[in-house]
């Protein structure tokens, strides 16, 4: 082993640089940090090529003196702390003093400030960690930071970093994040030429939280609030309908800065248990108010995850708060009706014409389930029962035509609005009736698709659809895709867009439930195949347009259901990859109760 030696300041920067800056996000995250710290109001954020190329930062915050833009960036220097125990009461988003160093170490980092009230300001460059000169500079008050070409000098780091469209999904993230932490300060947010945020300063963060995500999903939250003495959490939480596939969409903030801890996500997954799906996840936006020395945030180089000093005094406050919201929250109440969208918008052209054996398939399918009045507002959860059997009559009548030879199911019963039980020659089948139902509609419109005879429904009355700038985009970027699956949208300008055609075989299922499964699939899919894409879409509509458990079906759409298993390949599991059905044969029965 060779001899121990000290590192240079360059080479500890750049280890630095290691653990803090990962890609583009990070130096956003930083920058903003900074920006917030300084008392800014408003703060724009430039991004090219993801961030890889360029990350440009610009703030009416107070300003950096002329005399400290050298310690700005050198390592281990900073103006929000004094002496140790004052990591104990931290506040400041940033403390450590050496991230601009370690950004300097690994980009062209470039600082331009003026402090209020003075005639000019001063500059500053760093070039892989080769400090120019503080030189005059006659900008406007407050600072813009910059940083290009992340990782240039350091190959085999810049090789690591993905597409520009992954990268600016990550740095959007981290503004997303820091947006929703500081509502009072005005934001935007750019990606080259293109507008992706332009966030007014409010004080109520459900219009911060709509901002981003659309007013429609922001008006179906549910508010919480709660504290016990000293500690208090508030925001708001998701309506069990309105889950997610992942866990992106729940944000946790104390003290202005974002964070993650397992012990409240299990408070948030114990309150919302028996209530959602198995897998899926729901919206959660909560901020907790604790006193600075009940808080650690040091544990972490990027600070993402605390230490608090009595995790499990915030696990009870957090779920007694969701429980108890949940409790005394009428689930069942209609939510806001929609505007009419007749005020706005004009009639579309009829409906497409289509092969007639097709039609009349489609028509009775699309009908055997969810067929509800036109002006009913969506429920958080629908328990109505609706007479439907005569709709069952025309599917029973098709699916015979089409398979005389279906095995004869001798008894068929839905139990807990939830599972069916089926009793057959072979024994005792139990059926998840949304995977199963999940996975005829995803068969029947994957064959459409492929055969060229897919049901189209264009609507006299385009569905309007509010989403962030980057949800739109991604919608409006697969337009093609999403056609080939049936679902025609439009850009409306904004953020806004239109659904003009539904495929027939969703029914009448809302076109913002439609659009936001989809999105699902399409930010969660790593595949750019046109063909795998439609597949994603394609599973997205039919994961939205089943029966849901819960849902209560007619004696004939329970036998409508079980018999489709037979008629429809790879019945036996969704496209979830779930088993569909579970089986207990006669041999096993007889067996259990000791008959051979």
């Amino acid at each position: 082993m060779g001899r121990i030696q000290t590192l240079t300041p360059s080479v500890i920067n750049r280890i630095a640089a290691g653990e803090v800056i990962e890609r583009p996000a990070s130096v956003v995250k930083e920058f903003l940090e900074n920006a917030i710290d300084s008392g800014a109001s408003r703060i724009a954020v430039e991004l090219h090529q993801g961030g890889t190329s360029l990350v440009r930062v610009v703030d009416d915050g107070e300003g950096i003196e002329p005399d400290d833009l050298l310690l700005a960036v050198a390592p281990h220097a900073t103006s929000k702390l004094l002496v140790a125990e004052d990591l104990d009461t931290i506040r400041s988003l940033g403390f450590r003093g050496e991230a601009l160093a370690s950004i300097g170490e690994v980009s062209r980092l470039v600082i331009r400030s003026r402090v209020k009230g003075r005639s000019h300001g001063a500059a500053i460059e760093i070039d892989g960690g080769k400090l120019g000169e503080v030189i005059p500079d006659g900008g406007a008050e407050g600072t813009t930071i910059e940083s290009h070409q992340l990782f240039w000098n350091v190959p085999a780091r810049r090789a690591f970093l993905k597409t520009a469209s992954t990268e600016f999904s990550h740095a959007s993230e981290a503004f997303v994040r820091t947006a929703l932490a500081h509502p009072s300060v005005a934001f935007s947010l750019t990606h080259g030429p293109r507008v992706v945020h332009d966030l007014a300063a409010t004080t109520l963060w459900r219009s911060r939280i709509g901002g981003i995500f659309g007013t429609d999903l922001a008006d179906r939250l549910l508010e919480v609030e709660a504290s016990d003495n000293e500690i208090s959490v508030s925001g708001f939480v998701g309506r069990p309908e309105d889950d997610v596939a992942g866990s992106r969409m729940q944000y946790l903030f104390v003290g202005g800065r974002p964070f993650r801890d397992r012990t409240i996500l299990h408070a948030i997954h114990e309150a919302y248990r028996g209530i959602l799906l198995s897998g899926r996840q729901p919206m959660v936006f909560l901020r907790f108010d604790i006193p600075a020395e009940s808080v650690d945030v040091n544990v972490h180089p990027t600070k993402i995850e605390v230490r608090f000093l009595n995790p499990s005094r915030l696990h009870r406050l957090v779920l007694s708060a969701l429980r108890t919201k949940f409790l005394t929250s009428n689930l069942k109440a209609p939510l806001r009706p929609p505007v009419d969208p007749l005020r706005s918008f004009g009639p579309l052209a009829p409906a497409a014409t289509v092969p007639p054996s097709f039609k009349s398939f489609a028509e009775s399918t699309s009908r055997l389930f969810f067929e509800k009045s036109i002006s009913e507002p969506e429920s958080i959860n629908v328990n109505a029962t609706q007479d439907r059997t005569w709709l069952v009559k025309s599917q029973l009548e098709v699916t015979e035509a089409l398979s005389p030879r279906v095995p004869a199911d001798e008894f068929s019963v839905q139990m807990h609005d939830r599972y069916i039980v089926v009793e057959s020659k072979e024994g005792i089948e139990v059926i998840d009736q949304h995977a199963l139902h999940e996975q005829v509609l995803f068969a029947r419109l994957k064959e459409s698709v492929r055969g060229g005879t897919l049901e189209v429904q264009p609507l006299l009355v385009p569905e309007p659809v509010e989403l962030t700038h980057s949800q739109a985009h991604l919608i409006m970027e697969h337009s093609e895709a999403l056609e080939g699956a049936g679902v025609k949208v439009e850009s409306f300008g904004g953020s806004t867009i239109l659904v003009t055609s539904k495929p027939v075989l969703v029914g009448k299922t809302p076109a913002v439930s439609l659009i936001r499964e989809l999105l699902e699939r399409l930010e969660c899919s790593s595949q750019s195949a046109g063909e795998v894409i439609v597949d994603e879409v394609l599973h997205g509509l039919a994961c939205k347009a089943a029966v849901k458990a819960g849902d209560p079906l007619s004696e004939g759409e329970v036998n409508a259901l079980v018999r489709d298993r037979h008629i429809i390949e790879h019945s036996h599991h969704c496209p979830h990859g779930r088993p569909t059905s579970l089986t207990l044969s006669k041999e096993e029965l007889d067996r259990q109760f000791r008959r051979t």
